[in-house]
């Protein structure tokens, strides 16, 4: 591994009366900054989407710009396993920023240089490395959160943290239209106006990255302080002992991710999770039009509800498992994903004519899927010691992404072709109900050890 992606070193002690104001204070630091950092990220993940009516103007067909597209997800899941082991043995203040600036570099590409808009091929090749990139934001984020928060309290950190990926994809859009705008002012002489959603955006996200550099720390004990579990006398193991050096690569994957049965039981949980959320996300507006009678503009206010929706239940769930089910994650996913297989019922059987109980439906949706979303994620991050987060966390995107993202647009596109929306939602609903079942799988689990 690269020298300067290591750890960062532990220091000598700081002195007893020292500790506590310098643990509040680099707590809220750190989480800005990874708060930040991830914002950041949304900012470039969904641009090419934004350009593509205008690359559509320019003779290419939709199916080759959805091959393009397709790019990301597909880098994004293999990347966020890769990328996750790698994370783990560095330092997340660099990691994170690096692959912030690398992810802008080559947005500021696609904007400034016109054959990288040229040909599918490139384009793929483009979003590819975007993707790719773009799976380095979450593991060294997961990095900074189990060393900087402790299990009891981590789910409700953890979900307000997660508010990022929202806050950074509801500002892509109206910064990427400035950027539009701009460039078709100043258009250098060679650019056409659409490279301002790739342009405008990169530019922001390296500034935050370099914000986020200066406000995040590795470790407590790089910053002369005791490990969280001994701050905050709450351990996630019954022994009350933390794995506080670095791991090999070999290790984490051997001895404590691939052969972890609670690991495997999220990883296929967050299939079902995906499948749901993005069978019900991607296929909204079609539906929608085509069964429901809403036209192009109430689509996308109900796809706009859905997706905001997220912010107040991810932070509801992430604090009931923490206050409620005390660190215990399964109850909690389990209740909000019994709520989302109600909704989606509601959502399917619901007769064309009544648009409001198809918009209730779609923001219940969206108020509950989010939840199990981040508690997989969450479960990643506390299942293994906090030297494996990354890869933990890692392995479950790998399984959500390809596994559920991908394969709900493909098996749904078949179905609904051949067989009509009902055996589509036929197909969500039971689905749900396995998403729903595998919560009950770790029902007793908190940290490391069972209750």
């Amino acid at each position: 591994m690269f020298n300067f992606l290591k750890p960062a070193k532990h220091i000598k002690p700081l002195p007893s009366e020292k500790v506590d104001d310098t643990y509040k204070r680099l707590r809220l630091q750190v989480f800005l900054g990874i708060f930040l950092g991830y914002a950041g990220y949304y900012l470039l993940r969904k641009n090419f989407s934004l350009a593509m009516p205008y690359l559509i103007d320019e003779g290419f067909s939709k199916t080759g710009l959805g091959v393009a597209l397709s790019a990301i997800s597909i880098a994004y899941g293999i990347s966020k396993f890769v990328m996750g082991t790698v994370s783990d043995r560095s330092n997340a203040r660099i990691f994170l920023t690096l692959g912030l600036i690398l992810t802008a570099i080559v947005n500021l590409l696609l904007g400034f240089i016109p054959v990288l808009t040229s040909s599918i091929f490139i384009m793929f090749v483009m979003m590819f490395l975007n993707g790719w990139f773009q799976g380095m934001g979450w593991p060294p984020s997961g990095r900074v959160l189990v060393h900087w928060y402790s299990v009891s309290e981590r789910g409700s950190k953890t979900a307000i943290w997660n508010v990022a990926h929202n806050v950074g994809g509801g500002l892509m859009a109206p910064l990427a239209l400035v950027g539009v705008t701009l460039i078709s002012t100043w258009s250098f002489g060679y650019l056409k106006g659409f490279e301002g959603t790739f342009i405008l955006p990169a530019i922001v996200a390296i500034i935050i990255a370099l914000i986020s550099y200066s406000l995040i720390r590795d470790t407590p004990q790089s910053e002369g302080l005791p490990p969280i579990e001994a701050y905050k006398d709450d351990y996630d193991t019954n022994s009350k002992h933390t794995i506080e050096t670095e791991l090999t690569t070999k290790e984490i994957l051997f001895k404590y991710v691939l052969n972890n049965k609670w690991v495997w039981a999220i990883a296929i949980a967050n299939i079902f999770v995906y499948f749901v959320r993005y069978g019900v996300l991607d296929w909204a507006p079609t539906y929608l039009s085509e069964e429901k009678d809403f036209n192009l503009k109430a689509s996308g206010w109900a796809y706009f509800l859905y997706e905001w929706a997220g912010i107040p239940g991810t932070l509801l769930c992430g604090y009931i498992s923490d206050k409620v089910f005390k660190g215990r994650r399964g109850p909690a996913g389990f209740i909000f994903m019994l709520g989302v297989t109600i909704a989606v019922i509601v959502y399917w059987l619901n007769p064309a004519g009544n648009p409001l109980i198809d918009n209730i439906a779609l923001i219940s949706i969206g108020f509950l899927i989010y939840g199990p979303v981040m508690l997989i994620g969450l479960q990643a991050l506390d299942y293994v010691p906090k030297k494996a987060a990354g890869t933990a966390a890692g392995l479950t995107g790998l399984f959500g992404y390809l596994g559920g993202a991908v394969m709900a647009n493909i098996i749904m596109g078949l179905l609904v072709d051949h067989l009509g929306w009902d055996a589509g939602f036929l197909l969500l609903t039971i689905i749900s109900i396995l998403a729903m079942l595998s919560f009950t799988l770790t029902w007793h689990k908190r940290g490391q050890s069972s209750i």
